[in-house]
């Protein structure tokens, strides 16, 4: 009989994590649960669920934090799961008929509905909303992105028919705090790549953005919702390409700066050869 492990990142989930673990009920025969510095419940919540908990002391980004819990986990196929998510009964009983017979696939791709602060999302580029999570063990790995980490299966991916829902944004607040958080993030991944930006790039890229989710993507269908996202997309651009673009900016300072005391004695110099 397959055996399967859920694999879950956390930090500071308390709000989250007991739903989403009471959703695996039935399906887990191991939870792990990396946890990175959580000052809440979380890890109460995690141990009264019967998960494997480890906790490293560093933050290595969302693929390789990932990439540990894959490490930790002993069955013979994968769900992983962020702890804002929850499986349906449908997708539970999908999720079994499809690991006793899998039909010599390696991996399924599941599709998720996502909240927005009040609804479901059912267009802007939100749905159909397929992810790769259920693989099996040493068939597939995440990538190393500090940000917007992807599943690199080998082999076809199926797809499976019951959506998971993905309870992303309660409030407005959360949806700025993750702007800060990943716009942050996807600016320093990008910096490390050497990629540049400007503040043109940064108007026309989060323009962009808001006209393809609002227009193209028909998310004036999900009503203010759909506006606040189409929204709440541009700004996140807006802010990556202006972080990348401050990033450069600092750099030039600091190279400045230390350049300051080797060019004190040429200025002294051509300061005395002008008196």
């Amino acid at each position: 009989m397959p055996t399967l492990s859920v694999i879950l990142i956390t930090r500071n989930e308390e709000a989250n994590l007991a739903d989403c673990l009471a959703s695996l009920e039935g399906i887990a025969q191991q939870i792990v649960v990396v946890d990175t510095k959580s000052t809440d419940q979380t890890l109460e919540i995690a141990k009264n669920h019967g998960a494997l908990l480890s906790q490293p002391p560093d933050w290595p980004g969302f693929g390789p934090q990932k990439n540990r819990a894959l490490e930790l986990a002993t069955g013979e196929w994968v769900l992983s799961l962020d702890a804002d998510e929850r499986l349906t009964p449908a997708l539970r009983s999908e999720i079994l008929t499809a690991i006793h017979h899998p039909a010599h696939v390696n991996c399924f791709a599941i599709p998720r509905l996502s909240w927005y602060c009040g609804r479901f999302i059912r267009h802007s580029g939100w749905n159909p909303d397929y992810v790769d999570r259920l693989f099996k063990r040493g068939t597939a790995r995440f990538s190393d992105d500090l940000v917007h980490e992807r599943l690199i299966p080998q082999g076809p991916v199926a797809k499976l028919e019951n959506p998971m829902l993905h309870f992303s944004f309660m409030n407005y607040s959360q949806v700025l705090q993750k702007i800060d958080r990943y716009s942050t993030a996807s600016a320093e991944q990008a910096f490390a790549k050497g990629k540049t930006s400007s503040p043109a790039k940064a108007v026309l890229h989060g323009a962009w953005s808001f006209f393809r989710t609002y227009v193209l993507r028909a998310g004036f269908l999900d009503g203010a919702q759909g506006f606040a996202l189409a929204i709440s997309n541009g700004q996140g651009t807006y802010y990556r390409y202006m972080k990348l673009w401050h990033l450069h900016q600092e750099k030039q300072i600091a190279i400045l700066k230390s350049s300051l005391p080797m060019m004190a004695p040429a200025l002294k110099l051509e300061i005395s050869l002008k008196r």
